[in-house]
Protein backbone atom coordinates (compact mmCIF):
# COMPACT_ATOMS: atom_id res chain seq x y z
CA UNK A 1 0.00 0.00 0.00
CA UNK A 2 1.53 3.19 -0.93
CA UNK A 3 1.42 6.02 1.92
CA UNK A 4 2.75 9.81 1.31
CA UNK A 5 4.10 11.87 4.24
CA UNK A 6 4.49 16.03 2.46
CA UNK A 7 4.06 19.39 3.80
CA UNK A 8 3.89 22.54 2.00
CA UNK A 9 3.98 25.96 3.88
CA UNK A 10 4.21 29.87 2.93
CA UNK A 11 5.34 32.18 5.83
CA UNK A 12 8.17 34.35 6.89
CA UNK A 13 11.28 33.22 8.59
CA UNK A 14 11.27 34.09 12.44
CA UNK A 15 15.17 33.57 12.50
CA UNK A 16 18.31 33.04 10.66
CA UNK A 17 19.39 29.90 9.78
CA UNK A 18 21.80 28.56 12.12
CA UNK A 19 24.77 25.86 9.98
CA UNK A 20 26.45 23.12 12.02
CA UNK A 21 28.04 20.08 11.35
CA UNK A 22 27.03 16.79 12.91
CA UNK A 23 29.62 14.15 14.43
CA UNK A 24 30.21 12.92 10.62
CA UNK A 25 30.82 15.86 9.05
CA UNK A 26 27.32 16.45 7.31
CA UNK A 27 25.81 20.09 7.54
CA UNK A 28 22.53 21.17 8.61
CA UNK A 29 20.45 23.94 8.91
CA UNK A 30 17.78 24.79 11.19
CA UNK A 31 15.45 27.77 11.10
CA UNK A 32 11.67 28.67 12.48
CA UNK A 33 8.65 30.10 9.72
CA UNK A 34 5.86 31.80 11.32
CA UNK A 35 2.60 31.03 9.00
CA UNK A 36 -0.67 32.94 9.80
CA UNK A 37 -3.99 32.20 8.87
CA UNK A 38 -6.75 34.59 8.90
CA UNK A 39 -10.45 33.62 9.61
CA UNK A 40 -13.85 35.39 11.04
CA UNK A 41 -15.04 34.17 13.98
CA UNK A 42 -18.16 33.67 15.30
CA UNK A 43 -21.96 34.91 14.72
CA UNK A 44 -20.20 38.59 14.99
CA UNK A 45 -17.83 38.08 11.65
CA UNK A 46 -14.91 39.41 13.88
CA UNK A 47 -11.47 38.90 12.10
CA UNK A 48 -9.18 36.72 13.60
CA UNK A 49 -5.87 35.56 13.00
CA UNK A 50 -3.91 33.09 14.04
CA UNK A 51 0.00 31.91 13.46
CA UNK A 52 1.74 28.58 13.40
CA UNK A 53 5.33 27.65 14.09
CA UNK A 54 7.29 25.51 12.45
CA UNK A 55 10.90 24.64 12.77
CA UNK A 56 12.58 23.75 9.20
CA UNK A 57 15.71 21.29 8.88
CA UNK A 58 17.76 21.29 5.77
CA UNK A 59 20.79 19.21 5.55
CA UNK A 60 23.76 18.86 2.84
CA UNK A 61 23.56 20.90 0.45
CA UNK A 62 20.17 22.55 0.70
CA UNK A 63 21.30 23.14 4.32
CA UNK A 64 24.47 25.86 3.00
CA UNK A 65 22.14 27.55 0.73
CA UNK A 66 19.58 27.75 2.97
CA UNK A 67 22.69 29.34 5.30
CA UNK A 68 23.59 31.92 1.96
CA UNK A 69 20.47 33.22 1.39
CA UNK A 70 17.60 33.16 3.84
CA UNK A 71 17.46 35.69 6.47
CA UNK A 72 15.10 36.58 9.26
CA UNK A 73 12.08 37.98 7.90
CA UNK A 74 11.93 36.65 4.47
CA UNK A 75 8.63 35.17 2.45
CA UNK A 76 9.70 31.79 1.71
CA UNK A 77 8.49 28.49 0.16
CA UNK A 78 8.93 25.04 1.85
CA UNK A 79 8.32 21.73 0.67
CA UNK A 80 9.49 18.83 2.29
CA UNK A 81 7.80 15.99 5.15
CA UNK A 82 7.17 15.90 8.74
CA UNK A 83 9.16 14.28 11.29
CA UNK A 84 8.08 13.75 14.91
CA UNK A 85 11.81 13.58 17.08
CA UNK A 86 11.23 12.38 20.80
CA UNK A 87 13.35 14.29 23.18
CA UNK A 88 13.92 14.57 27.04
CA UNK A 89 14.01 17.76 29.14
CA UNK A 90 15.53 19.10 32.02
CA UNK A 91 13.23 17.88 34.47
CA UNK A 92 13.19 14.47 32.68
CA UNK A 93 10.08 14.39 30.79
CA UNK A 94 9.68 12.93 26.97
CA UNK A 95 8.66 15.55 24.90
CA UNK A 96 7.85 15.41 21.11
CA UNK A 97 9.14 18.35 18.48
CA UNK A 98 7.62 17.97 15.41
CA UNK A 99 9.82 19.30 12.66
CA UNK A 100 10.18 20.15 8.78
CA UNK A 101 12.73 17.97 6.80
CA UNK A 102 12.79 20.27 3.72
CA UNK A 103 13.44 19.17 0.25
CA UNK A 104 13.21 21.84 -1.18
CA UNK A 105 12.68 25.91 -0.40
CA UNK A 106 12.00 29.17 -2.39
CA UNK A 107 12.46 32.68 -1.38
CA UNK A 108 9.48 34.59 -2.53
CA UNK A 109 10.36 38.23 -1.21
CA UNK A 110 12.58 39.75 -3.79
CA UNK A 111 15.77 41.54 -1.64
CA UNK A 112 14.35 44.98 -2.80
CA UNK A 113 11.13 44.67 -0.62
CA UNK A 114 12.82 43.03 2.28
CA UNK A 115 15.29 46.16 2.47
CA UNK A 116 12.27 48.37 1.46
CA UNK A 117 10.11 47.29 4.52
CA UNK A 118 8.33 44.53 2.46
CA UNK A 119 7.01 47.90 0.48
CA UNK A 120 9.46 47.85 -2.21
CA UNK A 121 9.11 50.34 -5.10
CA UNK A 122 8.04 49.30 -8.59
CA UNK A 123 10.83 48.64 -10.80
CA UNK A 124 9.95 51.19 -13.51
CA UNK A 125 10.30 53.90 -10.53
CA UNK A 126 13.83 52.08 -9.62
CA UNK A 127 15.08 52.86 -13.32
CA UNK A 128 13.39 55.97 -14.01
CA UNK A 129 15.15 57.47 -10.62
CA UNK A 130 18.92 56.20 -12.06
CA UNK A 131 19.34 53.55 -10.23
CA UNK A 132 21.26 50.77 -11.55
CA UNK A 133 19.86 47.19 -12.85
CA UNK A 134 20.37 44.57 -10.15
CA UNK A 135 20.99 41.37 -10.82
CA UNK A 136 19.20 39.89 -7.86
CA UNK A 137 16.23 41.35 -9.57
CA UNK A 138 15.66 38.34 -12.02
CA UNK A 139 12.94 36.10 -10.74
CA UNK A 140 14.59 32.77 -12.34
Amino acid sequence: MASLNKIMIIGNVGRDPELRMTSNGKPVTEFSVAVNRVYSGGDGGERKEETEWFKVICWQRLAETAQQIIQKGRLVYVEGRLQNRPWTDREGKERTSLEIIANNFQVLDSRRDRDAGMGGEAPQQARAEGEKFDPDEIPF
